[in-house]
């Protein structure tokens, strides 16, 4: 899908990119492959689960969701815990990449053979304190408008 004009100044505006840059930016075929994937992304929410704690200092439990958008960039803290440990955002950052890369690719996420990560912590026995185990999952969220821009 070849993006507009309008749409590649909105993204200019946006990553406040020079002239320059976004000569750079266009260049790479990819960018625009991406981009025109934005309406699928938006239409995501990447969800990463916990699965199994013990001893985490930030309370987190099985069951609390860390929810971003479907790109991975974004933590949408309406949807989650509003205390989030900056280990457990690590191990979460590390899967997002593959998340984003099958999504752009058409492939169903959700069928990943490794979705499960946990945070270095190593637990107490390991002479951590806790320790916790994430599966990370795509969701379906309420579809953009197909019209609209970035």
């Amino acid at each position: 899908m070849k993006i507009n004009e309008d749409t590649w100044k909105i993204i200019q505006k946006h990553l406040n990119y020079t002239d320059e840059e976004m000569k750079i930016f266009r260049a790479d075929p990819r960018n625009e492959d991406a981009l025109s994937k934005t309406v699928l992304m938006l239409n995501k929410t990447i969800v990463a689960e916990v699965i199994e704690a013990h001893g985490c200092d930030s309370g987190h439990k099985a069951g609390d969701k860390f929810c971003f958008d479907g790109r991975g960039v974004s933590y949408l803290a309406k949807l989650g815990p509003s205390r989030v440990c900056i280990f457990a955002l690590h191990s979460i950052a590390l899967a997002m990449p593959a998340v984003a890369e099958l999504l752009y690719a058409g492939a169903d996420p959700n069928k990943m053979r490794f979705k499960r990560f946990g945070c270095p912590d190593v637990g107490v026995r390991c002479g951590g304190w806790g320790h916790i185990v994430m599966e990370v999952k795509v969701e379906d969220r309420k579809i953009i408008d197909t019209d609209s821009h970035i």
